[in-house]
This record gives C-alpha cells, sequence and structure tokens, in this order.
C-alpha cells in the first residue's frame, strides 16, 4: 500500500483529500505545516508521494520543499495553492516540486494527477 503525506494548514482540505484517498487504497498521513511535516520525516516516515500547500504558518510550502529535497531527493512532491502565479510554480518546481495543483482539486482530478506522477516514479 503506498503512502501519501499530505500537508495543508487547512483541517478541511486535510479530512476531503484524507478520505478521498484512503477510499482509493492509500495509507495517509498528515500534517498541518512544513514544520510538523518535516518532524514526520525526520521520525522515519518515507512516503510514496508529498502533498503540500504552499502557504501555512510556521513553514510555508517552498521552505517545507525545499528541506525535505534534503533528504528525499526522488519522492515525487505535488505543490497545491489557490495561487496560480507564475513565478511562484518556477520557484517550487526549481526547488524540486514535481508537478502544481490550483485549489479546490476533485478527488478524481487528484488521482488522475497521483496517477500520472506514480508511472513517472515508479
Amino acid at each position: 500500500m503506498k503512502t501519501v503525506l499530505l500537508v495543508d494548514d487547512s483541517a478541511t482540505m486535510l479530512m476531503s483529500m484524507k478520505a478521498g484517498l484512503e477510499i482509493s487504497g492509500y495509507r495517509v498521513a498528515v500534517a498541518h505545516d512544513g514544520e510538523q511535516a518535516m518532524s514526520l520525516l525526520q521520525g522515519g516516515l518515507k512516503p510514496d508521494l508529498i502533498i503540500t500547500d504552499i502557504h501555512m504558518p510556521k513553514m510555508d510550502g517552498i521552505e517545507f520543499i525545499r528541506q525535505a529535497r534534503k533528504t528525499l531527493r526522488f519522492t515525487p512532491i505535488l505543490a497545491l495553492t489557490t495561487e496560480g502565479q507564475q513565478a511562484r510554480r518556477d520557484q517550487a518546481r526549481q526547488l524540486g516540486a514535481t508537478g502544481w495543483m490550483l485549489k479546490p482539486v476533485r478527488g478524481g482530478e487528484l488521482l488522475k494527477v497521483i496517477s500520472q506522477v506514480s508511472l513517472q516514479f515508479a
């Protein structure tokens, strides 16, 4: 069973995405900000995929991607945000984000993107 780490400060987004992923057969770990996500990774969590919001308190998604890439070089990371600015997308990709999704993400759309990313990194 593949494990997905969801990182988002919105409890509603976490609950919605977690439920959809679990129904589809994924194991899901959640964190409410980049600091909490880094603690999970440093504690031994080895996700097959990370989905992170960009705008979060404590440690935002951009910094989280930067930090996570120091230890998880090949794990796909999808950036999730309401923001469509190309400069932020480019920054996230430069730091190691695999892809970018705009909120709100519907369940079918999320699973399609995960499937595409999984094929690339299988």
